[in-house]
This record gives structure tokens, sequence and C-alpha cells, in this order.
């Protein structure tokens, strides 16, 4: 027969881990690195990179 203390923290035991893993997953989610919004470097044609070298003409 289980005793009345071991019942009564097994909901308890069951609580904690749910809460642990609700609050792993959201810090999780906090440190999730920023997107990166900066536009990609403009394509240069093979002229242009013959008369400009490889980066293209500046802006």
């Amino acid at each position: 027969m289980i005793s009345r203390s071991v019942e009564l923290t097994m909901p308890s035991a069951v609580k904690l881990t749910v809460a642990s893993i609700v609050l792993t997953a959201l810090a999780a989610c906090a440190t999730a690195p920023a997107v990166d919004l900066t536009p990609p470097p403009p394509k240069v044609d093979a002229k242009t990179g013959l008369e400009y070298g490889s980066p293209g003409p500046r802006r």
C-alpha cells in the first residue's frame, strides 16, 4: 500500500517537471540569436568585376 505522503508528492514532482520544461523552452526562445537584416552585397557581372575588382563599384 502506498503511503499518503508519496501520493501527495508525485503530483508535485510532475508539476515541477512540467514547469522546468516550460521554463527551459522559454529561456531557449529568449536567447535566440537576432535575425541578420542586412542586405546581401550586390551581384557583380564579369565585365564589372574585371573593371573594378571583385567587390564591384562603391556607391
